[in-house]
């Protein structure tokens, strides 16, 4: 099996398939070869590398990508001389981040589109840890959108020191810059990040008592029930695709324009699905069976203070 072929394996199957497919290169005496043994000890860091590499890059997908890259990267190099392979492989996933998001922020054409972080979908069972493992502490999507605002040194800084430790110093290295500037990096993403992003209620069941009353005052037509439930500063951002956007506003600030724009779910054929968006609550919605938009709501204080909506027809037909 080529590395390439391992780093799939890896991603889509974790665990079971590395076993299987390296367990006919079993020494003689039972112990595992050497590539297998490496193929595990990276096995243990994929959720962790997942989750930094998707804050860095609000891309599921693109997130899969770097981690693949990752092993590649330590299949080639090995790991004899790495004393602590859970930071090598956090500072080489940085890396990689970092490219991608200079690559990605040299060819966007027009930096006044909305375009939403991938939302991570979830169901209240807690049947799928692996992607409550993306979304655990706090990286709701409005967090997310804060950091699409910092450039990539700002967004590797905050990132890799105020979410995942990393040393100044380690981040210094892999934006090329000094340990006090990486600092100071940090320092302004940090003063950016707390200025515009708002948390959630802790209280999950609190918000989905908010964001269910919204969905019935919309789909009465109560106007005024909706003013109660919405932040008089509330902020709804919406990712149509660029076949929609024509014609329409992605970013809609105050109470009366939002409930304005939320009254659509009184529309005949709408049906909405509760679930969690990036942890908190939000909403699948649906029209004439078919998915039509994602929404995540940040609930602060019992009143709702953002709503994110993704409702660009290629980018849900990628949802998993």
């Amino acid at each position: 099996m080529t590395a390439r072929r391992l780093a799939g394996a890896l991603l889509l199957h974790p665990g079971q398939l590395v076993r299987q497919q390296w367990g006919e290169r079993r020494r003689e005496d039972g112990t595992v070869t050497d590539q297998q043994e490496l193929a595990e000890r990276f096995e243990e860091q994929r959720a962790h590398l997942r989750a930094v590499a998707y804050r860095m890059l609000g891309s599921v997908a693109e997130a899969d990508d770097a981690v693949q890259e990752a092993w590649l990267r330590l299949s080639r190099a090995g790991a004899d001389d790495v004393a602590n392979l859970a930071g090598w492989l956090t500072t080489v996933t940085g890396r990689i981040c970092l490219d991608m998001l200079r690559s990605r922020t040299a060819r966007r054409e027009d930096p006044l589109d909305v375009h939403l972080p991938d939302p991570v979908i979830s169901y209240y069972d807690g049947t799928d840890p692996e992607r409550e493992a993306l979304t655990a502490d706090a990286v709701g999507l409005a967090l997310l959108v804060v950091l699409e605002t910092l450039t990539p040194a700002e967004r590797l800084a905050f990132v890799l020191h105020d979410l995942f430790g990393v040393p100044f110093n380690e981040i210094g290295t892999i934006v090329g810059r000094t340990p006090e500037a990486a600092r100071m990096l940090a320092s302004r993403a940090r003063h950016r990040v707390r200025s515009g992003a708002v948390g959630p209620d802790a209280d999950l069941g609190r918000q989905r008592e908010v964001v269910d009353a919204f969905l019935a005052a919309a789909r009465a037509g109560d106007f005024a029930a909706l003013l109660e439930l919405l932040d008089p500063d509330v902020v709804l951002r919406a990712d149509v695709g660029p076949a929609a956007a024509a014609g329409f506003a992605p970013l809609i600030r105050g109470a009366a324009e939002v409930a304005g724009r939320a009254l659509l779910f009184s529309q005949p054929g709408a049906v909405s699905q509760p679930v969690l968006v990036n942890g908190a609550a939000g909403l699948l919605a649906r029209r004439n069976g078919r998915l039509a938009a994602v929404l995540g709501f940040t609930v602060t204080n019992g009143k709702i203070v953002e709503i994110e909506v993704l409702a660009d027809p290629a980018r849900l037909a990628r949802l998993r």
